[in-house]
């Protein structure tokens, strides 16, 4: 229980002296996080008070079932503006269907997130690569900081999830520009940046809420056309179960996978950096699953749509010294107070004040300084970069993330088809044998002798590559050459494609008179090898640990003197 609940095992050794702590985080959180999930649902397409309830079940589910004491669950940007993308390209009619959509998106996302903690398979987040994520989420923040741009300018203005469809829109509505909403969402940036820039102990976001508020009421602006939150309901929300429709099922789930895989990234990316940071090691990947997918899943039974952790939120959690998950009871006890009796104070909120606050949170997700160092010492993944990027940008959200996670996948298996391979000789006055490429005035070269490694698994996809790599050195030692050794140590598999290839081409050498050695094999590979043909055509006599072991055996049944020294592989030694 105490594994499947890790809240059990907190409370076990919770000390009375950390509660302060744990109320103070959990206040700081929801003073942020009441705007900045106002501000989300609008970029959801929700209105204002979905990212409040977004706030409550998912938060009090985390508490129970989370491991990291500073991660701070609700409404993200990154995760609403792909529930704005997801749902943006359907054929919804009426505002009570997106919102079904939504709530049933969010139901979606967490049975997948759920399903893949309970089977383990936290892993499959490793398929989203450095790359791709700086990229998509480098692409994404321009597109939210340009969707907001309707708010800034008080103007109403079709949405979209392309980047230069946004801007050619809000480009033709200039002229239709709110002289007073753009002040006040100016000002608000300002006040945000040169705030947090004073000190991030201010609660900034709390203070230019407070400000909108109260300059739109005392001077009436609502009468100068300024866009307003207006009325939010009050009271908590319904309890519902969501809407399944097979159809509904099968348009959502590209973008329900998409959100679960993103989702779980963001809270593990985040979790993991502040335990590297506070040097701790307490966060579990697959529960961390279990907890995101059960807050999706349960809060969507009070209408909430997809949430994931907050990078900004986490951080306040983590600064105000969080102790455990306990914290999240008392943001909920805020949430759940303002639901109650604060609604009609978010009345006179401006739009622009939303936007503003939207702009500078994202803004951060902009990574210039990882491009730049990719463009330095990684063209390669500078490309995957990039291209996720523009298409994520020009194209779409979905599209880009998977095109990424296509590209990077194909990267890999570029790299692994052609791994390093490298011809080694003796250092002179040592035993150790090094890359010539790399040691060439140091080495020893002998031409009877090839001394080879090959630094992966070997595998359907690179087999051919090494076999030719291997005859093209062999040929240019010409017929002085009487011994090749392999070593071994880089190669952790020998899948069947290969081990028929490698079968063939010792097969091959040895009628051809020349010796072959190999060196190093790990146990899981020699095992391979014992149970392969390669151990039909290659005696075990011929496997040795050390490079130097096996010149030896060379240079003696050259020279046809005495005996030697070896350590020989044998067949039923235990694997490494």
């Amino acid at each position: 229980m105490r594994k499947f609940f890790p809240i059990l095992q907190t409370l076990r050794s919770y000390k009375r002296k950390e509660l302060p702590k744990d109320i103070l985080a959990g206040f700081s959180v929801a003073i942020v996080l009441i705007p900045q999930g106002m501000a989300y649902a609008m970029i959801a397409g929700l209105p204002p008070v979905y990212g409040l309830y977004a706030s409550l079940m998912p938060v009090l589910v985390y508490v129970l079932f989370g491991t990291s004491r500073a991660l701070a669950i609700g409404p993200v940007a990154m995760d609403s503006l792909l529930v704005a993308a997801g749902l943006g390209t359907l054929a919804i009619v009426g505002l009570e269907n997106y919102i079904a959509l939504a709530i049933l998106l969010a139901f979606m996302v967490g049975a997948i997130q759920f399903v893949l903690g309970i089977f383990r398979m936290g892993y499959l987040v490793t398929f989203l690569a450095k790359p791709v994520i700086s990229g998509f989420t480098s692409a994404a923040a321009m597109i939210i900081i340009f969707s907001q741009l309707k708010h800034l300018l008080g103007v109403e203005m079709a949405g979209s999830n392309q980047f230069h469809r946004i801007f050619l829109n809000a480009l033709q509505k200039i002229p239709e520009t709110n002289f007073y909403d753009l002040t006040i969402g100016i000002v608000g940036i300002l006040l945000l940046i040169g705030l947090k820039k004073w000190s991030r102990h201010i609660p900034t976001i709390l203070i230019i809420v407070v400000l909108g508020i109260l300059a739109v009421y005392f001077l009436n602006m609502e009468s100068l056309g300024i866009k307003i939150v207006g009325t939010i309901p009050k009271g908590l929300p319904g309890f519902d179960l969501p809407v399944i429709e097979m159809d509904n099922l099968m348009q959502l789930w590209p973008i329900a996978v998409t959100l679960a895989l993103i989702g779980y990234l963001e809270a593990i990316s985040i979790g993991k950096g502040i335990e590297e940071k506070n040097d701790e090691d307490r966060i579990d990947a697959n529960q961390e699953l279990v907890a995101l997918g059960s807050a999706n899943m349960l809060g969507s039974f009070l209408q909430s749509y997809p949430v994931s952790a907050s990078f900004s939120r986490s951080a306040i959690n983590d600064e105000s010294g969080s102790k455990s998950t306990l914290s999240g009871l008392f943001t909920v006890l805020l949430v759940l107070v303002t639901l109650m009796f604060l609604t009609p104070l978010f009345y006179y909120l401006p739009n622009a004040i939303l936007a503003s606050i939207i702009m500078v949170s994202v803004y951060g997700l902009i990574d210039l300084e990882y491009a730049k160092r990719l463009w330095i010492y990684r063209k390669d993944e500078f490309i995957v970069l990039i291209l996720t990027f523009l298409i994520t940008l020009f194209i779409g959200i979905t599209q880009g993330i998977l095109t990424g996670v296509l590209i990077s996948l194909l990267l890999m298996v570029y790299r692994t088809s052609k791994p390093h391979f490298a011809v080694l000789s003796k250092i002179k006055d040592s035993d150790y044998y090094k890359n010539i490429s790399r040691f060439g005035d140091e080495v020893i070269l002998r031409d009877d002798l090839l001394i080879v490694r090959f630094d992966s698994q070997l595998y359907f996809g690179n087999s051919d590559y090494f076999k030719n790599q291997l005859f093209k050195y062999m040929s240019k030692k010409g017929d002085n050459l009487k011994g090749v050794i392999l070593n071994a140590e880089a190669i952790n598999y020998i899948d069947s494609t290969a081990t028929r290839m490698l079968t063939k081409v010792i097969k091959k050498i040895r009628n051809d008179g020349i010796e072959f050695y190999i060196v190093g094999a790990i146990g899981p590979t020699r095992d391979i090898i014992f149970r392969s043909g390669i151990g039909k055509v290659l005696p075990k006599e011929f496997l040795f640990v050390k490079i130097k072991e096996a010149v030896a055996h060379f240079d003696h049944s050259e020279n046809h003197t005495g005996e030697h020294e070896r350590v020989a592989y044998q067949r039923n030694e235990p694997s490494n």
